[in-house]
């Protein structure tokens, strides 16, 4: 039998906001990643730039995010399964990591591309 509730969209969304919530308290890079979201937001809808640039950079500050949330249900689960050091857990953890990282790369390329489309 598997360790699966019954359906319900109120109840999956509350289980979303608990990860959320979880990785919020107990995530520094998740911290840090939330904050850097917050402050290029902002600077996202000061820069003059066009909607449509506007609403690339901001999508493609989820990337991370996303990537993040991933890492930490990877680091967590290796953990609860592998509690002492094994070289298979430490490269599951690495590639997270590493997607982590290529979330990134690829927001920064993103950037830069907005940047050269609107001021070259």
């Amino acid at each position: 039998m598997r360790n699966q509730p019954k359906y319900s969209l109120f109840k999956n969304a509350k289980y979303a906001l608990d990860g959320l919530g979880e990785c919020l308290r107990n995530e520094t890079s998740f911290k840090i990643e939330v904050a850097l979201f917050l402050l290029l937001s902002v600077l996202i809808w000061l820069l003059p730039i066009s909607l449509l640039s506007k609403a690339i950079l901001q999508t493609s500050l989820f990337i991370p995010l996303i990537a993040e949330l991933f890492n930490s249900a990877i680091e967590r689960v290796v953990d609860l399964a592998s509690p002492d050091y094994h070289r298979l857990a430490k490269g599951a953890k690495d590639a997270g990591a590493a997607a982590v990282l290529l979330s990134l790369f690829l927001t920064l390329g993103i950037w830069v591309a907005v940047g050269i489309f609107e001021f070259l």
